[in-house]
């Protein structure tokens, strides 16, 4: 019998897993393993600190984010007083899972198939991997952080299955040599309904090699060749692909976490990924902790409750970002238009200066209110052709 089994070994649920099990809780975390998911891979400082990352995890060190338009407008905004740090999924999950194994998570490999519950307890169901058999896992609380999609949230979370989402897609490349369109401590981000019509594309440095791509929530858009265009407008279709990856991505919180009596869920299941900029690993990770948090609670006083606590607390101190970045990806996604107006935006020092305070710092900053005056009005004159794409 474990206290906890967390379903999902990336990082929402291998945070979770460490976090209770280092709380003295009994914890198994499954993982279906094999799995890479498509992701630029940025991390901000915070995340470093909060949550104890290494300097062999960070690949790159970003002192620079570009920004491009639709007419190839480009705005280079410096990060300053600190670096966005780059990890590669690939090596950066299961460095999380080998730490929760060693906070003393029992770590197990399979595919999660469903839940059954008798009078005492719930029982995860699994297909283990090496021997292809089904197994049980009888515990007492169980976190659903199986990604977007979550076969969890369909089968225990109203509307679980209704969130929005737009498919990633990306391709590491062997990373080419520092030139006009690449720069390794630089990340790059394009705006272009070329590229996507609906969200953005990017190139983003690993070190040794790159992450390139886009995503789209519209059906039809030919993901392979969009990024392969991207590729060839960068010169990088020479560079060696090294491997291919999509999934879907969330754009908004679900509005229910947990399902009242013994299931909650985390990261991509829940929903966490920040709109606009479809930033998810810190957001990943702080849903695990608040996951964690809420399912020790209900571990303590066995009320079903304090379940609710994982989006009580996520929603405390991000809701308001999400917000405000929601608003600024329905303003300004919809068309090359509005694009180009965004990147001309995005020229301003003081956007320039809130938009990487908030970022480095994961809350909106408010020791400037005329400051965030002044973007108010900009970001209205903008959207309403007061100022035009010319003027910056």
């Amino acid at each position: 019998m474990f206290d906890v089994v967390v379903i999902g070994g990336g990082p929402s649920g291998a945070t979770a897993a460490e976090d209770l099990a280092r709380s003295g809780h009994h914890v198994a975390l499954l993982d279906r393993e094999g799995r890479i998911k498509p992701c630029g891979g940025a991390i901000p400082p915070r995340l470093i600190e909060d949550f104890a990352i290494p300097s062999s995890q960070i690949v790159a060190r970003i002192n620079t984010a570009r920004m491009i338009s639709p007419t190839q407008r480009k705005v280079d905004i410096p990060i300053e007083n600190g670096f966005v740090g780059m990890v590669d999924r690939e090596h950066f999950d299961p460095f999380l899972r080998r730490r929760a194994q060693g906070a003393g998570a029992t770590w197990l490999t399979g595919t999660f198939l469903r839940i059954e519950r008798d009078a005492d307890h719930p029982t995860v169901i699994y297909r283990d991997k090496d021997s292809g058999e089904e197994r049980r896992l009888a515990c007492k609380v169980i976190i659903g952080a199986d990604g977007a999609r979550s076969k969890v949230a369909k089968s225990e979370v109203p509307n679980g299955d209704k969130i929005p989402y737009v498919i990633a897609y990306h391709e590491i490349i062997e990373a080419p040599l520092e030139g006009m369109s690449y720069d390794p401590k630089r990340c790059d981000v394009i705006y272009d309904g070329a590229i996507s019509p609906d969200f953005y594309g990017w190139v983003f440095p690993h070190g040794k090699s790159a992450s390139v791509g886009m995503g789209t929530g519209i059906e039809g858009v030919d993901l392979k060749k969009a990024t392969a265009e991207l590729r060839a407008a960068h010169g990088l279709s020479d560079c060696k692909t090294i491997r291919r990856e999509g999934a879907p991505i969330p754009l908004r919180p679900l509005d229910c976490w947990d399902n009242g009596t013994d299931v909650v869920l985390a990261g991509d299941a829940a929903g966490v990924v920040a709109p606009s900029s479809g930033e998810g690993i810190y957001y990943a990770m702080v849903g695990g902790r608040v996951a964690a948090t809420a399912a020790s609670a209900f571990l303590t006083t066995g009320r079903a409750k304090d379940l609710q606590l994982a989006r009580k607390l996520f929603m405390r101190e991000h809701k308001n970002v999400f917000k405000v970045l929601g608003v600024m990806q329905n303003a300004y996604y919809r068309s090359d238009e509005r694009r180009e107006r965004f990147v001309s935006l995005c020229h301003d020092i003081d956007v320039q200066k809130l938009t990487f305070e908030a970022y480095m710092n994961k809350r909106l900053v408010a020791a400037r209110p005329m400051a965030h005056l002044k973007i108010g009005l900009k970001n209205l004159a903008h959207l309403t052709r007061l100022i035009s794409e010319d003027r910056v």
